[in-house]
C-alpha cells in the first residue's frame, strides 16, 4: 500500500465544500498528468464514488482517492489545505518531486 496522507486542514475543506454542494460524502480526487511547465501536474476533483482499484484514504470523515497509474508519483505524499493572505489552495508535499515551479501545482520527478 502507497503512504499517502490527506492533513485534517485538508479534510475539512473538502467537508466544507460537500456541505456547501449539499452533496454530503463527496470524495476528493487527486491525479497526477502529464504536462504542466515542470513535466507533470496535480489535478484535484471532486466525486461521490471511488472507482474499484482506486487507493482510499480517510481523514476525520473524509476520503480523498488516488487512481493507481498516479500512485508511483504520490508515495509519501501529503495534502494539506492552506490559506494565506492571498491565496487558499490543496497543497501537495512530494518527497518524490525532484523539482517544482513556481504555481506550486507542477513538478518533475
Amino acid at each position: 500500500m502507497t503512504d499517502i496522507h490527506l492533513s485534517s486542514a485538508a479534510a475539512a475543506r473538502v467537508a466544507a465544500i460537500a456541505a456547501r454542494q449539499g452533496k454530503p460524502g463527496l470524495k476528493l480526487r487527486l491525479a497526477v498528468d502529464g504536462g504542466g511547465c515542470a513535466g507533470f501536474q496535480y489535478k484535484f476533483g471532486l466525486e461521490s464514488a471511488a472507482a474499484a482499484d482506486d487507493l482510499v484514504v480517510e481523514t476525520d470523515g473524509v476520503t480523498m482517492l488516488v487512481d493507481p497509474v498516479s500512485l508511483p508519483f504520490l508515495a509519501g505524499a501529503e495534502v494539506d489545505y492552506v490559506e494565506t493572505m492571498g491565496a487558499a489552495a490543496f497543497k501537495v508535499t512530494n518527497p518524490n518531486a525532484a523539482s517544482g515551479c513556481g504555481c506550486g501545482s507542477s513538478f518533475s520527478v
